[in-house]
């Protein structure tokens, strides 16, 4: 991880900051400079070890902010806790995710709830409580997606549904918001192995339909998102798949 000033005096939302690929990111944006806004819903004890961390580092530049963001009244809550750092907000970085199997036949309502919740409608409604923030500081918004909004995975049809309309959230609101906000998302393939999650064969089997050979390290997306973040400013409605090169294999 590189430490410099490219985002010095901004301030950066992540959503799911916790832990795993939303604390590496939160990592990376705050050695840019940012300070950072480390939302949680339920994992209070690692939020304040990062912001600890952080603080010991460069002191009022974290905060925690805790949210289910599945509850309407979480959207403005954050954008208010966000703007108590510097008074502004410039980065919307939508990570927090839910992840589970909903094969047919066993999927319910309460399932479809959480999943098309946590990772299509509440980064909606989050960004829209954002935006007006946003365009005055000329901001910015990361979607985390993933490439099965584009190729299903098996036994996981709401998750890819949710995540393909969260694919195309990018494109709407790279429209809607342009020129004053960029809007752009990351698509990881195989990263950070879910624990516990998949056998030793499945993961070898992953692992055959990736030209790397390896799954992606936090740091690979951390350094994407950092890409959309702090790269040109022309790009927008763009979706970056970190994959390895899986999304080329049949």
């Amino acid at each position: 991880m590189q430490v410099s000033d490219s985002l010095k005096g901004k301030t950066a939302l992540i959503t799911g900051a916790a832990a795993r690929l939303g604390a590496t990111t939160t990592r990376y944006l705050h050695a840019a400079g940012a300070n950072v806004v480390i939302h949680y819903r339920n994992s209070a004890d690692k939020a304040a070890a990062l912001r600890d961390e952080l603080l010991a580092v460069r002191a009022g530049s974290a905060i925690v902010a805790q949210g289910d963001l599945n509850e309407p009244q979480s959207w403005a809550k954050l954008v208010a806790e966000s703007k108590t750092i510097n008074g502004h907000l410039d980065i919307l970085i939508n990570n927090a995710s839910s992840y589970y199997p909903t094969p047919i036949g066993e999927a319910t309502p309460e399932q479809w709830d959480d999943l098309v919740g946590s990772n299509a409608r509440a980064p909606f409604f989050l960004a829209q409580a954002a935006a007006e923030a946003l365009r005055e500081r000329r901001g910015c918004i990361v979607n985390m997606v993933d490439i099965h909004a584009d190729r299903p995975n098996a036994d996981h049809p709401i998750y890819c549904m949710a995540k393909a309309a969260n694919a195309m959230m990018v494109k709407a609101l790279a429209r809607d918001l342009a020129p004053d906000v960029r809007v752009n998302g990351i698509a990881p393939g195989a990263a950070l192995w879910p624990e516990g999650y998949l056998a030793d064969a499945d993961k070898q089997e992953i692992l055959k339909r990736i030209p790397m050979g390896e799954p992606a390290g936090a740091e690979q997306i951390a350094e994407a998102v950092m890409f959309m973040v702090t790269g040109p400013h022309y790009i927008t409605g763009q979706i970056l798949a970190v994959d390895g090169g899986r999304s080329v294999q049949q």
